[in-house]
């Protein structure tokens, strides 16, 4: 047994996996993850986050920390906060240079995360996206609807990708680290990547893709009406966010500019035809868009004043949940598995 070259030697990886209701999953995955992960040339390790799970998940988790050799955290959220926050729980906890998230259904393989890294560090990405190409779930349920999302999304915000919702990923995570999830902003982070890196920065690579084996799918179509007003959200935060007055401006603009014609019309109407306009729809519509119009613009003057004073502050809003996990489980994976040959 002899180790390896240190020009072999790989960033420090941190894997987070958010679960919740996984219990029958965790040793199976956790032995994966391991598996996938023994030859990978630089110090690992594996951070779950019990979201609030009732079935045990946190239970079994804590019972497979016990039986590793330091290599496994466990976070525990004090109750559901959505895979989002948990996400953003292990994203905080995190200690390596390189993180690599993935679902804990046994559907993404962690064997595909030492390939990601070398073509991360080899294509200097900030963001490895995964591409279920072979994807194996219900096609009217799941693969019709997350094809229409993908190009949806990819047209809407410019950052094209074929399979925004594969939880199998690798950042850098000093950029990650810059963004703050909130909500369920974990559908579109490569959206919000794309606001502190350039889009140019994040690319994609086939990944394998399995069946679920146990339990039953979080997810289900009702999800497709959450993704719409998810993707609104980001297509506002990512062109307006440091200038929302001009986006209620605009609006503001556009309907005092209708509203004062039909006005106008109407004048000519009143005053040099002599005509009665009192009774007319288009006075009730033109006074009815010149207030809409004031309005937005006092919304876009207020909205610029929140900013200005947001980032005047120095400080960016946190999501701050309660999570507990244990600090004896601090140890990186150790060399002697992975270093040797």
């Amino acid at each position: 047994m002899t180790s390896h070259a240190s020009t072999d030697h790989r960033p420090t990886l941190s894997v987070v996996i958010p679960m919740y209701e996984e219990r029958p999953n965790v040793e199976p995955l956790v032995t994966r993850v391991h598996q996938g992960l023994a030859s990978y040339r630089g110090d690992w390790e594996l951070i779950c986050v019990d979201d609030g799970s009732r079935d045990g998940t946190g239970e079994r988790l804590r019972e497979m920390a016990d039986q590793t050799d330091g290599y496994l955290r466990v976070i525990r959220l004090r109750r559901n906060f959505g895979q989002t926050a948990a996400m953003q729980a292990g994203f905080d906890a995190a200690r390596g240079e390189l993180i690599a998230t993935l679902d804990g259904d046994l559907q993404n393989d962690p064997a595909d995360i030492p390939r990601m890294v070398d073509e991360l560090l080899a294509r200097d990405l900030d963001l490895l996206q995964g591409w279920r190409q072979q994807r194996q779930d219900a096609l009217l349920m799941r693969k019709i609807p997350s094809r229409i999302a993908n190009r949806l999304i990819g047209s809407v915000t410019g950052v094209v990708l074929h399979d925004y919702g594969c939880s199998l990923k690798v950042y850098r995570a000093e950029v990650i680290k810059e963004v703050t999830l909130l909500g369920e902003m974990h559908r579109f982070i490569p959206v919000w990547m794309a606001a502190v890196t350039s889009p140019e920065r994040i690319g994609e690579t086939a990944v394998s893709h399995q069946a679920r084996q146990f339990g039953v799918s979080k997810y289900g179509i009702s999800r497709t009406f959450r993704v719409l007003l998810d993707l609104l959200a980001a297509f506002f935060f990512l062109r307006f966010g440091s200038r929302p007055g001009h986006f209620f401006g605009m609006i503001g603009i556009i309907f005092g500019l209708i509203g004062a014609l039909m006005m106008s019309h109407l004048l000519v109407v009143k005053f040099v035809l002599a005509e009665d306009i009192g009774s007319r729809p288009m006075l009730f519509v033109s006074i009815l868009l010149l207030v809409v119009s004031i309005q937005f613009l006092t919304t876009g003057v207020l909205a610029e004043l929140l900013t200005r004073t947001f980032y005047a502050s120095g400080e960016r809003t946190h999501h701050r949940i309660h999570w507990q996990t244990d600090p004896a489980q601090a140890d990186w994976k150790g060399r002697a598995s992975h270093h040797e040959s």
